[in-house]
């Protein structure tokens, strides 16, 4: 590839995107400060308080852990600590096929319960196979929004019935929905549940964050190898001694993540929910009126729209032309599957009604709809 200079040149985009999304000013501006020791007792400070806060907004007693690393660390991390050799993946999108392959080329057995895309995962489904099949899994892996065909699976539910199996443990890859999409961890045993700080958290990219069960824990404990990067007791054991993170940590990110997460505890969980749910409400209502709902009834994703492009509209043309004319970016369906056929609109993070309606109100414009 030839190089392309970055010319500090360039117009600002408001993003609809399914991730990054939009950060606040101060958020930002949170990230400029003068640097410091990952050794000293700002950082201790800096990196209790965003662990304790996330357990908090969270509402979960498992422990937290909070990497510089995108969230799909956690892929890898979650499959070293905790499978030995079998692994139940069920795969309805691109996100969820990727975590299988991850499992694939880290040499585990992997089954895939596969679906078309833009169906969801069945927890009845998933009991069948553990029922069945004549291997034990050490996990069952799920991915809770599947950005790229916008479904959301009923992990509450899968949680339930993964529950009824003490020795098989079940991962979480909410990379894309948490933060923005309410879910209690703990009522429904998830072992691990992670995501990336540039989705429904509203921050730069950089930073993953994961949740962990003790149960998930003492079964890396028992296991001969493990992530080094990512393991479980690695990570959680440094914080428990020195408070801080084993590696040299992002620290602009981290402090970024302090002035956000301030904002996240005073809104609250259930009230971020709330505001998502009302934002995907609207999304499907435009699209229902002027296109259709790509997913699967009764499973839509409550961050990322994916609608179907009913009208025949050249997705990619109406995306350059909404950018260069209004300056919002939104994006086209995901890979050759689904580019033209589909388009997604990201409403996730401190976006509103009035803010996606501005997007959409844009489309009509540019599509003549």
């Amino acid at each position: 590839m030839e190089k392309r200079e970055y010319s500090d040149d360039y117009r600002d985009k408001t993003l609809y995107i399914p991730g990054p999304t939009e950060v606040r000013d101060d958020v930002i501006e949170a990230m400029a400060q003068p640097m410091f020791g990952h050794r000293m007792d700002r950082m201790t400070d800096l990196y209790t308080t965003i662990v304790e806060d996330t357990k908090e907004f969270l509402g979960t007693d498992n422990d937290v852990v909070i990497l510089t690393a995108s969230g799909t660390e956690f892929w890898e991390a979650s499959t070293l600590d905790l499978v030995d050799e079998n692994i139940l993946v069920p795969t309805c999108g691109s996100f969820s096929e990727r975590h299988a392959n991850v499992a694939e080329r880290l040499g585990k057995d992997v089954d895939r319960l596969e679906y078309e895309w833009g169906q969801a995962i069945k927890p009845e489904d998933i009991r069948a196979e553990l029922e069945s099949s004549e291997k034990h899994y050490d996990v069952v892996a799920t991915v809770m929004n599947e950005s790229s065909t916008g479904v959301r699976n009923p992990i509450e539910e899968i949680g339930d019935v993964v529950a009824e199996y003490p020795d098989t443990y079940f991962v979480v890859d909410a990379v894309s929905a948490l933060g923005g999409d309410y879910v209690d961890i703990d009522e429904h045993d998830i072992d691990v549940i992670f995501a990336s700080s540039q989705k429904a958290f509203a921050m730069p990219p950089g930073l993953a964050i994961c949740a962990v069960s003790d149960d998930a824990y003492e079964r890396e404990v028992e296991k001969e190898t493990s992530s080094w990067y990512g393991g479980f007791r690695r990570t959680i054991d440094y914080y428990d001694r020195k408070a801080q993170t084993h590696s040299t940590p992002a620290i602009p990110i981290m402090l970024a993540y302090r002035e956000q997460m301030k904002y996240m505890l005073e809104e609250g969980h259930e009230a971020r929910d709330e505001r998502h749910r009302e934002m995907a409400e609207y999304t499907r209502e435009w699209a229902h009126e002027h296109f259709d709902i790509f997913p699967e009834a009764g499973y839509e994703s409550q961050t990322v729209s994916c609608i179907e492009n009913t009208q025949g509209i050249d997705v990619a043309a109406t995306i350059e032309r909404v950018s260069e004319e209004y300056d919002f970016a939104f994006s086209n369906g995901y890979g050759s599957q689904l580019g033209e056929e589909t388009f997604r609109i990201g409403h996730m993070g401190e976006h509103d009604v009035d803010s996606i309606r501005a997007l959409t109100d844009a489309i009509e414009d540019v599509a003549g709809l």
